[in-house]
């Protein structure tokens, strides 16, 4: 906003007004936020050079014209009355300055208000927050890295698989998060059925948490990517539609007509508003989907990306209410690791919306072959590509991976 013209001072005056400006800074450049209010033009003194936009060249300001001697300024009799308009104005000036330091209490007020709820929302989160043991001794990297799991307890909900010879439970989302210093943040998703040796022995990386704990599939991301896990997020399937329907549903696409009995997916080719069946549904589908799991992968992102998006919407987040059944609701599925806290969530939350976006890197790691059969007993597994692997989460870390979608899909 440009800064609004003085009226000159008498020339008694123009001493006192050379010596409140004298002790001034130089003006900020105009980026700065506090250039964007109204400020009186200086007297007597030139204003710093102003950098045209889109040009390294500097555009030199005049100089504002200093109070000549006298009773009145510029020509013309009617001096004194433009004299003490002057006058009026500068007492204006000074008048403002109690307002001035009124709305600076007012807003030291305000912002004491927002660190105290705050806090006490800080403390009520910490306190609901379901710890397990998931992290390991690895050493970090320059950025930070989230391993987001979605297990399927097999309780009994629609697309919860209900084959009785598979007992206890599978994470069949598994995603890898990675917010570096500078650059795009990333989600990478992780085939479910990628083949991984645990003790010896091959199985599919969706049972690894099952036989030999989290910390033992935290440690197989840890190898497939090469880098640190600094912390984990479990969401359980069942919590994500109690979730959905606290927001009031989500906006899904799928470009199909889907029929699908074992997800309870049915579904007519387009965007719909889903409720939280719906969405569990959506994320679980994959035997009626061409691309099978590679295909649920790119839905179950999207789902994700979704609700963090809605959560984030000023309907949810600025609704007390709504809000608060929201976060009840996400807390009671979760399940994080033992040093995560509550900005943790909100750094996750921030850096997964990012990720989503335009300016994010999203997709699925690599792999060269994706029905290989290890054994009879493992059966069909993807066999990814350690090598490239290896190098695009170096470029993820580092930040300089352009955005875009990458790996097998």
């Amino acid at each position: 906003m440009p800064s609004r013209h003085r009226r000159p001072e008498t020339a008694a005056s123009a001493p006192a007004a050379s010596a409140r400006h004298s002790s001034r800074q130089p003006e900020p450049p105009s980026f700065s936020p506090s250039s964007r209010g109204a400020q009186p033009a200086q007297v007597g003194r030139p204003r710093a050079a102003r950098r045209t936009s889109g040009s390294s060249r500097t555009t030199p300001m005049p100089a504002a014209q200093a109070a000549p001697s006298g009773n009145g300024w510029g020509n013309g009799g009617n001096r004194g009355h433009r004299v003490n308009r002057g006058l009026r104005s500068g007492n204006a000036l000074v008048r403002r300055h109690p307002v001035r330091r009124f709305i600076g209490i007012l807003l030291l007020v305000i912002l004491m208000a927002l660190v105290v709820l705050a806090g006490g929302g800080w403390f009520w989160i910490n306190a609901r927050l379901n710890r397990e043991q998931m992290l390991t001794d690895a050493p970090g990297s320059g950025a930070t890295t989230w391993l987001l799991l979605g297990s399927d307890q097999r309780d009994g909900s629609p697309g919860a698989g209900q084959d009785t010879s598979i007992t206890g439970f599978r994470t069949d989302t598994i995603l890898v998060l990675t917010k570096p210093r500078h650059g795009a943040a990333s989600l990478i998703s992780v085939p479910r059925d990628s083949l991984v040796k645990e003790d010896g022995r091959y199985m599919k990386i969706n049972a690894v948490a099952y036989t030999s704990g989290y910390r033992s599939l935290t440690s197989q991301i840890e190898d497939i990517t090469g880098h640190k896990v600094d912390h984990v997020a479990l969401i359980r399937f069942g919590g994500l539609s109690k979730v959905v329907d606290a927001m009031g549903g989500v906006n899904l696409c799928y470009d199909a007509d889907v029929n699908d009995p074992r997800s309870g997916m049915v579904w007519s080719k387009g965007c719909h508003q889903a409720d939280g069946g719906m969405a569990l549904a959506f994320t679980r589908m994959r035997y009626s989907d061409p691309k099978g799991d590679f295909g649920r992968a790119e839905r179950q992102r999207q789902a994700i990306s979704a609700i963090t998006s809605k959560a984030l919407q000023p309907s949810v987040l600025l609704n007390p209410v709504t809000a608060g059944k929201v976060l009840s609701a996400g807390l009671d599925s979760l399940v994080v690791d033992e040093r995560a806290n509550a900005i943790d969530l909100v750094r996750m939350v921030l850096a997964f919306r990012s990720a989503s976006g335009p300016k994010g890197v999203t997709g699925s790691l690599y792999w060269t072959n994706p029905n290989y059969f290890p054994n009879r007993r493992v059966g069909s597994t993807v066999l990814l590509d350690q090598a490239r692997n290896t190098e695009l989460f170096d470029q993820l870390v580092q930040g300089s991976h352009e955005p875009g979608t990458v790996g097998g899909i």
